[in-house]
């Protein structure tokens, strides 16, 4: 198996929360944290659609949520759904016909924002149309729709408020006797969303989606997801996540996952360890991790590579990766398999060598995986 020791001061005790599914993928109740991103093509552009979806998923999204803001994107939603390798959330705002429609669909959720859904008449028509079309649901109360009565009552958008709307509308589910539902309070405050979460997550015992809305660009908004989500993640609040980004929706997918990762609460891919370099370095590691970056995508093995420019560090890396190099002198360095110095290798033919070592052991790891579950 990987190298991947479990070590009981870094054990992160997840919040009990009963299970739903979302199509075929099971949110809360213990099931591993899934990771989802949404398209940002024009939903009734069905092929433009379908290939955003299928290359999230390809990069690993679990659920995939789509827009469904009129008729026509709903008619285009049941195509859409018929093609997706990944279950489909339909994101509802304003019309709840659109929500029951996206049933009709085959959507495996539907995303209601109480703050502008409407009455408690028309979300139990949407209830009703789950319930029909063995749909979940998802309570997505966002700071910035809350509804006209909790403004008015806490004078601005707050912890408080947040859960309140999302506890009320809640309340509307449970009397229509549906329970299988989700629920998410986001802000773009870091701040007010953590503290937010905090109080849902002692209020209720259903499932979690986590995430900091509107984020901003990739790097800002991979900082303030990582703060906010991070935290909560660590807390073990949280059975579901989407970073939002202003940005392709794969990086939504890579930057949860890295997210988890880091944490230690799932493992895709392989885990690249690495130095910032310095004057030390044997060989010019940002250009070497940027270069296997890109040609280790295709590996979705859990595993481990330490990429370290001098024998500072690198020997105690590599000890707990299954593959590693350390520059050395003399234009070459030292490449460790499993945990132990293996051989010598050129630094001018080193980044071949070394995808070749990660995948021939993620070729291993897999073997091993499959014998022991048989």
């Amino acid at each position: 198996m990987s190298l991947n020791p479990i070590r009981p001061w870094r054990d992160i005790h997840r919040r009990n929360s009963r299970q739903i599914m979302v199509g075929s993928v099971p949110v809360g109740g213990g099931a591993p944290i899934s990771v989802q991103t949404m398209t940002n093509t024009d939903t009734r552009d069905v092929a433009a659609t379908v290939a955003q979806v299928l290359t999230a998923a390809d990069a690993g999204a679990d659920i995939v949520r789509v827009s469904v803001p009129d008729e026509a994107s709903a008619t285009a939603l049941k195509e859409i759904v018929r093609e997706s390798p990944v279950p489909i959330v339909a994101d509802i705002h304003f019309h709840y016909k659109r929500g029951i429609e996206a049933a009709e669909a085959g959507a495996a959720c539907l995303r209601i924002n109480p703050g502008n859904i409407g009455s408690e008449d028309r979300v139990r028509e949407v209830i009703a149309a789950a319930r029909d079309h063995g749909c979940s649901m998802r309570i997505g109360v966002n700071a910035g729709s809350l509804e006209k009565h909790l403004l008015d009552k806490y004078g601005e958008p707050c912890p408080d408020a947040m859960v309140e709307s999302g506890l009320e509308h809640m309340r509307i589910l449970q009397e229509n006797d549906f329970h299988d539902f989700k629920i998410s309070v986001k802000a773009s405050d870091v701040f007010m969303a953590a503290a937010a979460y905090q109080q849902l997550a002692d209020a209720t015992d259903a499932p979690i989606h986590l995430g900091i809305t509107e984020a901003g660009g990739l790097m800002s908004g991979t900082i303030k997801s990582a703060i906010g989500m991070g935290n909560l993640l660590w807390m073990g609040i949280g059975d579901t996540i989407r970073v939002s980004l202003s940005a392709d929706p794969v990086e939504e997918v890579k930057v949860g996952y890295e997210m988890l990762k880091s944490l230690g609460l799932r493992h895709r891919g392989v885990n690249i360890i690495s130095c910032p370099s310095c004057a030390r370095q044997g060989f010019d590691v940002i250009k070497t991790v940027e270069a296997l970056e890109r040609r280790l995508e295709h590996i979705k093995t859990p595993m481990s590579l330490s990429i370290i420019g001098c024998v500072v560090n690198g020997p105690g890396e590599a000890l707990m990766t299954d593959v590693g190099f350390t520059g050395g002198g003399a234009g070459s360095g030292m490449v460790y398999l499993a945990g132990k110095q293996s051989h010598k290798m050129s630094n001018d033919q080193m980044i071949d060598h070394i995808v070749e070592q990660v995948e021939t052991r993620a070729a291993e790891i897999e073997a091993e995986t499959t014998q022991a579950a048989e």
